[in-house]
């Protein structure tokens, strides 16, 4: 049961940007729970050029079966060119709190 668990991370401009993306998915039973750090301050390579920026990161917890429709829907409310969308396998985690994420998920 645990592999089929990801965990789905963006960063964004703003708060508000965050708010909105982890409202849309977890409206959308996309995620069981988005949690927003930040500010952060990202370091970055864009168009040849050393970037920095203020950011506000989202991790969200999630199917690995639900993640094309995740990008769909932060990359309708993202306004980066190209944002950071990138999924990684919960290998472990607790069986309560696996139960309780399976309950709040989409089920397709």
């Amino acid at each position: 049961m645990k592999s089929e668990f990801i965990q789905v991370i963006t960063t964004i401009d703003s708060e508000e940007g965050a708010r909105k993306i982890a409202q849309a998915l977890v409206e959308k039973r996309l995620a069981g729970c988005v949690q927003i750090i930040g500010p952060i301050r990202s370091i970055y390579w864009w168009k040849k050029k050393i970037e920095t920026a203020q950011e506000w990161l989202c991790l969200i917890k999630t199917r690995s079966h639900l993640f094309e429709k995740i990008e769909k829907t932060i990359r309708k409310i993202h306004p980066y060119e190209t944002p950071e969308i990138l999924a990684t396998p919960i290998t472990q985690a607790s069986q309560d709190y696996l139960n309780w994420l399976d309950s709040e998920l989409k089920k397709e």
